[in-house]
């Protein structure tokens, strides 16, 4: 026999009204969309949609930005002409 379960989350609060605003107006409650997540997740054993990382900040991004703000502050910057074309 199954058993129910409470679960308590933190987030952001507006984060969360705009969720419930959201599952309300598709007819469900918030909880039941968790449900579904969790389901779905069970499911297939993983996250039900693909995650990505920005990759404006990987490790390599990150060390050519500081790489370039170095530049700029010993004053080795070259200034780049923008062409008449895209000069509007």
């Amino acid at each position: 026999m199954s058993t129910d379960t409470s679960m308590t989350i933190r987030m952001d609060s507006k984060l969360k009204k705009e969720a419930e605003s959201i599952c309300q107006d598709m007819g469900i409650t918030f909880s039941a969309a968790i449900m579904i997540f969790t389901k779905r997740m069970v499911k297939e054993k993983g996250i039900p949609f693909k995650l990505t990382a920005d990759p404006f900040y990987s490790e390599e991004n990150i060390k050519k930005l500081e790489a370039a703000a170095r530049r700029m502050d010993e004053g080795r910057y070259v200034v780049h002409e923008i062409p008449e074309k895209y000069d509007k």
